[in-house]
């Protein structure tokens, strides 16, 4: 099994991230900002690290509830370290 690094001592499981998002460009959808909220309601999102976040990971394992991690690493970053692995790999949405 292949982990994606989100930043600080964070890592997820590359086959359950559903998705990467720029937090800028996302969160400007007034949907996308009512997911995070219902999401930080129901104790669903996870800040990795204490800097501004700059993207945001939607992870779902197999068995669990879905999980948002706040990231301070950029989408481009994310998504270029998904790249190396050989496997599909999520879009980053922007």
């Amino acid at each position: 099994m292949l982990f994606l690094h989100l930043g600080s001592s964070v890592s997820v499981a590359a086959e359950d991230i559903i998705g990467i998002f720029d937090l800028d460009n996302a969160s400007t959808a007034k949907a996308t900002r009512e997911f995070l909220r219902a999401a930080e309601e129901e104790g669903m999102v996870s800040a990795v690290g204490e800097e501004l976040p700059k993207s945001f990971a939607l992870c779902c394992p197999k068995g669990s509830w879905p999980a948002v991690y706040l990231s301070p690493l950029s989408p481009a970053t994310l998504q270029g370290r998904l790249n190396q692995f050989p496997f599909s790999k999520p879009d980053v949405a922007g």
